[in-house]
């Protein structure tokens, strides 16, 4: 493996965050706020870590599959490790694995936390807490080869292994223009949230939080309430637009190309929108006893469909008051998730088609032996190798489910608790039932819980393989 390449790349994710940094800084002048100066020292870190291993450029720039996902995995680790600092020395977040919690949530957009109060925060850490989100969504990686391209390298390694879905490819043939195109699809997307939340009278800086959010589909609110206090308007324009970044970023390069048929061809974005209207129509019937009228059972259940599905998190209703029915629903939301190519969690829409077409063959294969039947998707054959990705995937998947059920459960809460805790950060999603419902949060649980739930939250943004690797001693050897 080429280790200084490696060193190369992450010295360039750390460079970039210590860049990125000096905008919550730039908030607390604004605000004139000194927890600022927590900010400056973060930097400081950043610095001494990524100047020397930028400094020693490696003579080869290609990058293979083992090089991408230990690049991949390492970056997101150090991010977190560097980006929790501000909190800590700060004094906000005294505990550093707290801290570590929060900033691996907020980068991995899963929008879990253990902060009780999160309005004690002053708007720097605020903003910078939501942030992480716009930065987490389309991935860091994919942001820094928009900047820095690695000359001579096979750049589409590190995008397989941030970008989720069983599949993924470029949108045009060179690297740094598809980086180009997502992020420019991405923050234009977010430009015009912003835009629309202000023409609702939401203020500047939550705008800008909660788009944040949005946009990465992660979910940190800046109120104790989350959206419950904003008017319907910002509500409905926040529904329509985590769905939207939960579809395939491809759907809407294809779009702006002018390729209308291969954009409406994509199977999963139709699936993906049956699922959200098939789930909300459910949960409005059955919650609507529960409101003084039946749109406004609509307008919550869309809302929480919209955020589970997508992975977002954000909250208008504590659902876990709602019936059996509606919270089974949402759980299921979860893990099935987005569109792959999205910034939502989950296993994906794609998956999902992938693994029931998978199984009709073989029902179709045991009444007729004889039978040859391929897996069709958007008029094209599934490729062999991604259906074996696609089992392999799901395999680890449940094996990592339930080893971390298994460690969590030492906490000794409810078993509602204990599973969905696990569900939701595996999935990136947020907000659990029970303790760690709408309502609750994640800072009852032991260290050891939280280590894990960390790796999970980490695992479900990566899909499983590039953290996987980095414990497999084949990975670290010169020749394998």
């Amino acid at each position: 493996m080429n280790k200084r390449l490696v060193l190369y790349v992450l010295g360039l994710i750390l460079l970039v965050a210590a860049a990125l940094m000096v905008l919550p800084i730039i908030v607390a002048i604004i605000y004139r706020e000194k927890s600022g100066y927590a900010f400056l020292w973060a930097i400081g870190a950043a610095l001494i870590l990524g100047l020397p291993m930028v400094l020693q450029r490696p003579g080869n720039h290609t990058i293979y599959a083992r090089e991408g996902y230990v690049a991949v995995a390492l970056s997101w680790v150090f991010l977190s490790l560097v980006g929790a600092m501000p909190f800590t020395i700060s004094g906000y977040i005294p505990n550093y694995l707290d801290a570590v919690f929060e900033t691996v949530s907020g980068f991995t957009t899963t929008g879990s936390s253990i902060l009780t109060n999160v309005e004690v925060l002053p708007h720097c850490l605020l903003f910078w807490r939501s942030f992480t989100h716009l930065i987490g969504g389309m991935g860091i990686l994919v942001f820094m080869l928009a900047l820095v391209p690695l000359a001579g390298g096979d750049s589409i390694f590190l995008l397989r292994a941030e970008s989720p879905g069983p599949a993924v490819s470029k949108v045009v043939p060179k690297m740094r223009t598809t980086s180009l195109i997502l992020y420019g699809i991405y923050f234009g997307m977010t430009a015009l949230l912003v835009i629309l939340l202000l023409l609702g009278g939401m203020p500047l800086f939550d705008s800008l939080c909660h788009a944040f959010g949005a946009a990465g589909t992660g979910g940190f609110g800046i109120k104790a309430d989350c959206m419950a206090s904003y008017n319907a308007y910002c509500q409905t324009v926040i529904t329509i637009f985590m769905a939207l970044f939960g579809i395939n970023f491809n759907f809407y390069a294809f779009l702006l190309f002018r390729r209308f048929k291969m954009a409406f061809h994509i199977s999963e974005v139709w699936t993906y929108i049956a699922i959200i209207l098939l789930a909300i129509l459910v949960i409005t019937a059955n919650i609507a006893k529960q409101y003084p009228s039946v749109f406004q059972a609509l307008h919550h259940a869309a809302f929480s469909v919209s955020s589970i599905i997508t992975t977002t998190g954000y909250v208008t209703e504590n659902f876990d008051l709602w019936p059996e029915l509606s919270r089974i629903i949402l759980v299921c939301l979860m893990v099935i998730g987005s569109c792959a190519g999205s910034t939502g969690g989950g296993i994906k829409v794609s998956r999902c088609i992938i693994l029931a077409k998978s199984c009709r063959r073989e029902v179709m294969f045991l009444l007729n032996p004889r039978s040859v039947k391929v897996v069709m998707m958007d008029g094209k054959r599934v490729p062999d190798n991604t259906i074996r990705g696609v089992y392999g995937y799901c395999t680890a998947y449940v094996l990592i489910l339930v080893a971390s059920l298994l460690v969590v459960a030492l906490d000794n809460f409810d078993f509602t608790t204990t599973v969905t805790a696990v569900f939701t950060t595996l999935n990136n999603v947020g907000p659990g039932l029970n303790l760690v419902g709408p309502v609750g949060n994640f800072s009852a649980f032991s260290a050891l819980s939280k280590i894990v739930i960390c790796f999970d939250m980490l695992i479900g943004r990566l899909e499983i393989f590039p953290i996987v690797v980095l414990f497999m001693p084949s990975t670290w050897r010169k020749h394998s």
